[in-house]
């Protein structure tokens, strides 16, 4: 994978210059693979799934605040002449689309929300155990066990659970800190661009109750929900999640050479 302003990034049709740039955010923890191929690899649109700072292959030790996620987003942005982007993320990931949509309406062209919401708070259990390395492996197990439906198979919830171990145990509880400060649902009045808001209907982490709020509160908004999927809902059913995300992306209005 290449590397643009300390970010590691997977691109898919990076030349299609007919299509308006999509910026794929994951969550706390995570890292481009939390995206599936059928969002990542998506036909027909040009996309950018990164690796924050301080995960996966990407350079720095994790930052502590959404606004500092954000900014690393921009700089990534501005190190590839992007001008605008459509920026979709998924929880934390939300968080920062969602600050960029508020604070840097001039860069967006459309949200994704995939699990999110207006106020991301993590239990203080999780954040105790996220801090202290001897309970580091209790808070993993914790997130794992209410991050996924409960049709999801075996084998995706151990995957996710070993992807996320690999996390420095720094960085996970810095994003945990990230999220729960994380607050900017007076502001999103201000967001002008279309978005599309994704859920799982038995999501314990960003229920089903905080997309509500975000289509509540900007105005050009599809919810989406999918039927019997958790936190991860991307992972867990991405033919149902790639197919609504396809026709919004489509629908972004975009002149080619905006973006890019």
């Amino acid at each position: 994978m290449p590397i643009a302003a300390g970010v590691y990034y997977f691109a898919n049709e990076e030349e299609n210059w007919s299509r308006p740039a999509v910026i794929l955010i994951h969550g706390a923890g995570g890292t481009h693979l939390n995206w599936p191929p059928e969002i990542r690899r998506m036909s027909g649109q040009r996309i950018y799934a990164l690796d924050l700072p301080g995960h996966g292959k990407s350079e720095g030790f994790g930052l502590q605040t959404i606004e500092d996620y954000a900014r690393s987003v921009l700089n990534f942005m501005d190190a590839l002449k992007i001008r605008k982007a459509v920026f979709v993320g998924h929880s934390m990931g939300g968080a920062v689309a969602l600050y960029l949509g508020v604070h840097n309406p001039s860069r967006t062209l459309g949200l994704g929300l995939f699990a999110t919401g207006p106020r991301l708070r993590v239990s203080p259990e999780i954040l105790e155990k996220s801090e202290n390395p001897a309970t580091f492996a209790m808070a993993i197990q914790s997130v794992n066990d209410l991050a996924f439906g409960p049709q999801t198979e075996p084998r995706l919830r151990e995957a996710a659970g070993l992807r996320m171990a690999e996390v420095r145990p720094a960085v996970l509880h810095g994003d945990f800190r990230a999220c729960d400060s994380y607050d900017e649902a007076h502001l999103l009045g201000r967001i002008k661009v279309p978005a599309l808001i994704v859920c799982g209907s038995e999501d314990k982490m960003t229920p089903l109750h905080l997309s509500e709020q975000l289509k509540a509160r900007i105005k050009d908004t599809i919810l989406y929900m999918v039927e019997s999927a958790g936190h991860m809902v991307m992972l867990e059913e991405p033919q149902k999640v790639a197919a609504p995300l396809q026709l919004f992306l489509n629908g972004v209005v975009y002149q080619p050479g905006e973006a890019g």
